[in-house]
């Protein structure tokens, strides 16, 4: 039996029955309800929780990555002067961030008052001397083949940050560990979550749902059918 973290993955055909059969409780928005049937086909599996706070874990690759803390690092290079492998305690290191916010599902469910605590992308980047012409930055998840991008601007917006804690506790798996990026004013497939590795990179390209229709700027409210 599986343990109340981890939950038991239910498959494809289950998931679609269940948002068939409107049973979900999720409500989604006219321009995500259009693309579910091509979104679909990437989802392995649901992970569902015990029911806590509202949140439901989804995943790609049919489980949730595990983490050594005594071998993982974060990498970050790319279009870089200086690349570098960053362990935990190094991050910790770093200037602490402490914030409050709500968390948005692109499928229309809220989780208000998290609190995150972690460290600014830009503490981060001071690490590897990014080159001049870089605008994005690429986002890759040990939940392979997961990624996503932002812009500089936006990766630099006061609220965004990568956590390492979550409601005062060290980050649970299944939010990410040990390592996840959050960004609340974009939608929770932009939060990459089990990072591995930050790439400084010329332009954005196509983050992993961004290729299956969903739109490459996730603002909550005014993207992908809200708000328009």
């Amino acid at each position: 039996m599986p343990d109340a973290h981890e939950g038991k993955p239910v498959g494809r055909a289950v998931f679609l029955t269940t948002v068939a059969a409107g049973v979900t409780s999720l409500l989604w928005g006219r321009g995500v309800w259009s693309r579910v049937s091509s979104a679909i086909s990437p989802v392995e599996s649901l992970v569902p929780l015990v029911p806590t706070g509202g949140w439901r874990i989804y995943t790609v690759s049919g489980s949730m990555p595990r983490f050594d803390p005594a071998t993982w690092r974060l990498e970050v290079g790319g279009a870089v002067g200086r690349p570098a492998a960053l362990d935990i305690h190094e991050l910790r290191a770093l200037p602490r961030v402490d914030q409050v916010s709500t968390f948005h599902c692109v499928t229309g469910w809220t989780v208000k008052n998290v609190r995150w605590g972690g460290v600014r992308i830009a503490d981060v980047l001071a690490h590897v001397q990014p080159q001049p012409g870089a605008t994005a930055l690429r986002f890759v998840s040990a939940e392979e083949p997961y990624d996503d991008y932002l812009t500089m601007e936006q990766a630099a917006l006061p609220d965004v940050l990568l956590a390492y804690e979550m409601d005062g506790k060290p980050l649970p798996r299944e939010h990410g560990a040990p390592l996840r990026l959050v960004i609340p004013d974009m939608y929770g497939y932009k939060n990459v979550k089990w990072l591995k590795r930050i790439e400084v990179v010329p332009k954005e390209g196509t983050g992993y749902w961004e290729g299956y229709g969903y739109d490459q700027d996730a603002w909550v409210g005014h993207s992908n059918g809200y708000g328009t």
